[in-house]
């Protein structure tokens, strides 16, 4: 069996080219061209990480469909065009039987079949339905691995078809599958229906997937209501939320898709309908992520504050609270996802949730200061506080698991991630000779984020009043500093270690987590000069993005998942870095880059794509099994645009930031409809510098 929690560089299978996903949250669609769920490719209708529909097959006559267009409706819904072939035109090109399938996904899946005949002649045909279900993991589904335990039982009556496990009891899930007209005929899970049109005629058949799990029941009419926030309320409305113009048609190309990838991958707790969440992407990891969640949080900032407030409510809600080591929870750690299928569940022990990751837990006290920067909302940081208090207690004790300053990670259990950082697959991390490094691993971004959770914890205190705390965690930071630039840097390579192995000695291979370190200011200034030219230079920067791992080291794949493939949001925090420290040419040249990368993609970035140069390769190559959209590559675009004009709310204390030389290609850029405390502005920037435009908003304004 393929493990839920391990990644790996082998890319899973994603079935022929032109797949058609469709998703919505944590329910999602996955099919061939023409529509056709198939049992033999990666296909399905996946709820809560299992496939509960693994075949929705039409068939005219006992032949496939032919696709000839699709029309996108949204990310919800869409309107595939096909063709079917019919004996009475055996070498005739122009088939005169057209069938349009519209389907809808939401809590469950909608689809409509519309047969048109387009001859002079009437036809009969027999129209088939073929439905089955696996409730397959959906790891077991990406990896082609087949669980012999699992069969389905097929029942119903008429015009419904029930699926579900041979094993499942009075309270198991069970798809429902429901076809208005009833069909004529029925043989286990194929439905027939032998139709006569004339010239001219259509005949409309609906399919309606439902699926229930114990007494609660999944619906297929239209999305979920609910308070949604503007990023998940941004495909219904355009006119609402926040909007970005500019010049530059990539970045405004950019900008647009992130927010409509953002509101695909929103998802909503039904115990929380106020709260919206982000999963971290389509299709292979629809649920909460810690790490990935408050990263992408973080880079929305710009967009919607909202969603930063639903994520940090609901790790806190999920924060560890006892020793659990099937699970990894100790008190005060981040989750790291969340997870529903029965063998994931079955691996933690009964639980859904694990927590095997170093870095939520520093970074979700970072957010919850952020916030705070974005909103004044003090209430609410209030009753976060009593989480970032237990955060901060796990750093200094689980989290550092020797006692010498650092936080380092090792997993509890076999079954858990061997690499508990974002590179966390199994080769991940590297010495510079190409070895895998083995736990337990302190790494130098981890140590960076860390920082920032002091400095977070300082700012916290001082806006409650509190300055003697303030200066504690200030001044644990400050130590924090100088002993990470003591252990860490490697003079010999102008650049620091990605990170400390077992015995202290550091693991020496050059990667793009540095630049992590620049995001967080963890970097003496004296330092980034180096760090900022060892970045860009041919060896890091592919002429697309920067690489996971330096081309020069032996261990360096262009193709691996982390060892020298490119993800976005890793260029974006650099990109964030550099333009932090002042280095904004080296910054927009990689900006430039990931821009040009979002437009050859129609402007949705990829979670990675390989690291080939781009004066080897003129196109950037994505990586297989990539997701898309993937929730820290669609927000991107969103932190470089912040980033660019140097934007920085401090609300509490009464400032709003803005970069006095912003970046070329921001000129023409206008972020207009952007929430700033209760006070709603326009951000512009022309050949005058940039400006805020809004009476509401009580703070000044400081060009740095």
């Amino acid at each position: 069996m393929s493990s839920p929690w391990i990644a790996t560089p082998e890319a899973g299978r994603i079935g022929p080219s032109g797949t058609l996903a469709l998703v919505d949250g944590a329910t999602f669609v996955i099919s061939s061209p023409n529509g056709d769920v198939s049992p033999d490719q990666p296909h399905g209708f996946f709820v809560r990480d299992t496939r509960v529909l693994s075949q929705l097959v039409v068939e005219v006559d006992d032949r496939p469909l032919t696709p000839v267009s699709t029309v996108s409706r949204g990310p919800f819904s869409v309107s595939v065009v096909t063709r079917a072939h019919h004996s009475l035109y055996p070498h005739h090109a122009d088939q005169p039987l057209t069938i349009l399938r519209h389907r809808t996904v939401s809590e469950g899946v909608r689809e409509v079949l519309e047969l048109r005949n387009h001859s002079i002649h009437g036809v009969e045909l027999v129209l088939s339905v073929s439905c089955d279900a696996d409730f397959a993991s959906l790891f077991d589904v990406k990896a082609d691995v087949q669980d012999p335990d699992i069969t389905a039982a097929v029942g119903g009556e008429a015009g419904r078809l029930l699926l579900e496990p041979a094993d499942a009891g009075p309270d198991g899930i069970r798809t429902e599958v429901t076809l208005d007209p009833a069909p004529d005929e029925r043989a286990g899970g194929r439905l027939s229906w032998r139709l006569e049109l004339a010239p001219g005629a259509e005949q409309v058949v609906t399919i309606e997937v439902r699926v229930a799990d114990g007494a609660k029941q999944t619906g297929a009419g239209p999305n979920p209501a609910g308070p949604p926030s503007v990023v998940a309320r941004i495909v219904r409305d355009p006119a609402e939320g926040v909007r970005f113009t500019a010049t530059d048609g990539r970045l405004e190309g950019a900008a647009s898709q992130a927010l409509e990838d953002l509101a695909v991958l929103r998802i909503f707790d039904p115990a929380h309908t106020d709260r919206v969440v982000v999963a971290a992407g389509a299709p292979w990891f629809m649920a909460l992520f810690g790490r990935d969640s408050i990263i992408t949080a973080w880079m929305a900032l710009i967009a919607d504050q909202r969603l930063a407030a639903g994520v940090l409510l609901a790790l806190a809600d999920a924060q560890g609270t006892v020793e659990v080591p099937e699970t990894e929870e100790q008190p005060g750690r981040i989750l790291h996802e969340v997870r529903y299928d029965r063998r994931s569940v079955g691996l933690l022990g009964g639980a859904n949730v694990y927590y095997g990751t170093v870095d939520a837990t520093p970074l979700f006290v970072m957010l919850v200061a952020e916030y705070l920067r974005w909103t004044d909302d003090r209430e609410l940081v209030a009753r976060l506080m009593p989480a970032v208090d237990a955060a901060l207690e796990w750093i200094a004790t689980y989290g550092d698991l020797d006692g010498d300053g650092f936080v380092e990670y090792q997993r509890l259990q076999g079954a858990g991630l061997a690499n508990q950082g974002w590179k966390d697959s199994w080769d991940g991390i590297r010495y510079g000779d190409g070895r895998v490094a083995e736990a337990p691993i302190a790494l130098c971004e981890v140590q960076a984020y860390v920082y920032g959770a002091y400095r977070a914890m300082a700012y916290l205190r001082d806006i409650a009043g509190d300055q003697h705390s303030a200066a504690t965690w200030n001044r644990r930071a400050d130590e924090l500093q100088e002993a990470f630039d003591g252990s860490f840097w490697l003079a010999d390579r102008g650049t620091y270690a990605v990170g400390l192995d077992p015995d202290k000695r550091p693991i020496d291979s050059v990667t793009s987590n540095v630049g992590h370190c620049l995001w967080t200011g963890i970097v003496p200034e004296h330092r980034a000069e180096g760090l900022a030219e060892r970045l860009v230079s041919p060896e890091m920067f592919s002429g697309w993005g920067v690489r996971t791992l330096s081309e020069d080291n032996p261990g360096f794949n262009p193709l691996s998942y982390h060892c020298g493939s490119v993800w976005p949001h890793d260029t974006a925090l650099v990109v964030a870095g550099l333009d932090r420290y002042g280095f904004h040419t080296e910054a927009a040249r990689l900006r430039s880059g990931l821009l040009d990368v979002a437009f050859g993609f129609g402007f949705r970035l990829p979670e990675l794509f390989a690291g080939f140069a781009r004066s080897e390769l003129p196109s950037p190559v994505v990586y297989p099994a990539s997701c898309s959209p993937q929730a820290w590559a669609a927000a991107a675009p969103l932190l470089m645009i912040r980033s660019m004009i140097g934007l920085d709310p401090d609300l509490p204390r009464g400032t709003v930031g803005l970069r006095r030389d912003p970046a070329g290609a921001a000129l023409g850029l206008r972020v207009e409809g952007l929430a700033l405390g209760g006070a709603t502005v326009t951000v512009a920037v022309d050949d005058d510098g940039p400006r805020l435009e809004g009476d509401e908003l009580s703070a000044t304004i400081e060009l740095r």
